[in-house]
This record gives C-alpha cells, structure tokens and sequence, in this order.
C-alpha cells in the first residue's frame, strides 16, 4: 500500500516538476466550469472555451439564461464545441434540474454528498462518468478521481492498467493508494491530462521529452 502511494507520487512529482501547476478548472465560478465541463466532451479546450466567451458576451452564462434561449439559439453560441445542438440539450437539461429540483440552487445541488450528488449527475442526460466527477471535483470540491482516455494512455503504458481496464476500476485504483485530498485529485489529475496533451500522444509520443520515460513500459516495444 505504501510502496504503491510512494510511486504514484513519485509520477506526480515529476509532472508537477516538468508541467507546473496547472491552474485547473479554468473557470470563475462553478457554474461556468460545469458548462465548461459538458461542451468540452469530445472537444479541445480551446474549442470549448469559445464557445463558453460566446454565451458569456450574450449574457447568458446563468441557469435561468440558459433556459431561457430557444434550443438553436444557445447551439448557434456553441458552434466551436462541436456537436452544438446535442450539447443546447445537454445544458438546458442540467439547467432544468437546478431550476426544478433545487430552485434555481446550484450549490444545494453540490452541496450533496457524493454517494447522492454522482447518481443524480448520471441520471441527466449527456452526463457521464467523466463529467460527472469533474464536477464533483471541481465544482463541489469533494473528493473524486476523475478519469479520462489520457489516464488510460499513459497508465497502461507506465504498465498499472491492461488495454480493456474499465473506468470504475481505473478510479478505484488512484482513490484506494491515494488518500481523498481535492487539491491533491484535482492537481494529479491536470497534470496526466498535460502529459497526455503534450507529450504522450496516442501515436508518436515524445518519449525523448517524458519526464517519466525511464518508469514506461512502452518504450521496449517502440524501438
């Protein structure tokens, strides 16, 4: 159990070294970073921070604002994000259920704890298990690992997971060698998501600039 948190920090420690803090979420407020959270899905960043500076100058960055624009309205605004129409629907439902359940409420809704709160997030549509506990994370601050395709990439090649490991067992893994610390789940996880992004591509990754080269298991087998 030690061994395992003294390599896992070890990995952490040296993105934090090469990367720098992150600085993540980008966001001023909860809410912006959940719709940030839900336009981002299958998108850059930068493509989902377009389109959020486009709801932001229409005034519209609100849970009532939202509700309030017709359906292609709002998907006019999220034309950068991609998928523009398929995601008016994913915030508009998000939106209703504060508005519904929690009357307008947003830090109700994340004021739950997180055996209620990630349920209720997956009951909405468009939400996922990645979402869901970005939100948890770094919208109502508890503690969750949140994992994406780069924790896959990068931890199957450092040898932790097998190319099928499923995402409940992939999050299991960090939070049972980590202990629950947000700073610590918010930061780990910013960091793989920068070495991901940067280095270890999904084809052709930039071994020679990794900071964790000599721990891969990959290197063998692209020589």
């Amino acid at each position: 159990m030690k061994m395992m948190y003294s390599r896992l920090m070890d990995i952490y420690n040296r993105l934090l070294a090469h990367f720098g803090p992150r600085h993540w979420w980008p966001a001023d407020t909860p809410f912006e970073m959940i719709v940030g959270a839900i336009l981002t899905q299958n998108v850059s960043w930068r493509s989902a921070s377009a389109a959020i500076a486009n709801i932001k100058d229409a005034g519209l960055l609100s849970v009532d604002g939202l509700l309030a624009s017709g359906e292609e309205e709002l998907a006019a605004l999220l034309r950068p994000a991609r998928f523009h129409l398929q995601k008016a629907r994913k915030l508009q439902a998000f939106c209703k259920v504060i508005a519904e359940e929690f009357r307008g409420d947003l830090g109700a809704f994340l004021s739950q704890n997180i055996h209620t709160l990630r349920p209720r997030l997956l009951q909405i549509y468009g939400i996922g298990p990645e979402t869901a506990d970005a939100i948890i994370l770094y919208a109502a601050e508890k503690p969750i690992f949140v994992i994406d395709a780069y924790t896959h990439r990068i931890f199957n090649r450092l040898g932790y997971f097998g190319e099928k490991a499923k995402y409940r067992e992939m999050q299991d893994f960090f939070m049972k060698h980590l202990p629950p610390d947000v700073p610590l789940y918010n930061e780990y996880h910013a960091q793989i998501d920068a070495l991901g992004h940067n280095i270890c591509f999904k084809s052709r990754p930039r071994c020679e600039e990794c900071p964790v080269f000599d721990l891969c298991k990959a290197k063998y087998r692209q020589k």
